[in-house]
């Protein structure tokens, strides 16, 4: 794939239009479920997801546009990749619909510092994402290698083949507690073969098209979990 100049005015657009939606589509699946607006670890979650997310947001369109262009795209070309997201959805939406439901009929009993810790977790998973924006700058949405993308081993990757996916379970396992539900964490588990078999398929895509990374795999030898897997 040939990078191509990004159009900043647009990438502007695009980028406020895409943050405006995720306010919107959040808030719509959390409050209506909960049919109220009285469900404070909602607004908290929504705090410590979208304040720092929109911060992210201003940083790449000032110092990696690119980076942002790669991030808004969402179309993957890998048949296998389209299955995972396409049998993700529904769970990944369920752990985020089930909050609201459980804030209105009283299904989990949770200490408030529960959520408050758990929202501290979301706020580290995305200090991670953050941090492998930073080091990645070909760190795409979608599985795929662009021309001239080289292989990056420094900082976490020197720890993990896929550290993003470690900030991303992070963010997601802490989410459903964080809204203050224990029934939705079941859903958001499933988030864990997801990323297996995401992981495998791109790492196949990786060997055939990215050099030197079969070099990389030989020297960090975990994927996602040190000493695990």
């Amino acid at each position: 794939m040939t990078t191509q100049p990004v159009d900043t005015k647009n990438l502007h657009r695009r980028a406020y239009l895409a943050m405006a939606m995720a306010v919107v589509a959040l808030g719509a699946i959390f409050f209506a479920p909960a049919g109220t607006f009285d469900y404070w670890q909602a607004w908290a979650y929504l705090s410590a997801v979208l304040i720092p997310m929109f911060f992210v947001m201003v940083y790449m369109l000032r110092r990696s546009p690119e980076l942002l262009a790669r991030r808004l795209q969402m179309r993957e070309r890998e048949r296998t990749q389209q299955g995972v997201i396409r049998f993700g959805i529904l769970f990944l939406l369920a752990a985020f619909l089930v909050p609201g439901l459980d804030r209105r009929y009283g299904w989990s009993q949770m200490p408030w510092w529960v959520a408050v810790a758990a929202d501290l977790l979301v706020l580290l998973g995305y200090a991670m994402i953050f941090r492998v924006f930073r080091e990645n700058q070909y760190t795409s949405r979608t599985v795929q290698v662009e021309q001239g993308q080289q292989v990056i081993s420094t900082g976490p990757y020197a720890v993990v083949r896929h550290p993003m996916y470690v900030g991303i379970l992070v963010f997601y396992l802490a989410s459903p507690i964080a809204l203050g539900s224990w029934w939705a964490f079941l859903p958001a588990a499933v988030i864990v073969p997801i990323l297996v078999v995401r992981i495998l398929n791109e790492e196949q895509v990786l060997e055939r098209d990215l050099p030197g990374y079969r070099e990389y795999k030989q020297k960090t030898l975990y994927r996602l979990l040190p000493g695990v897997w």
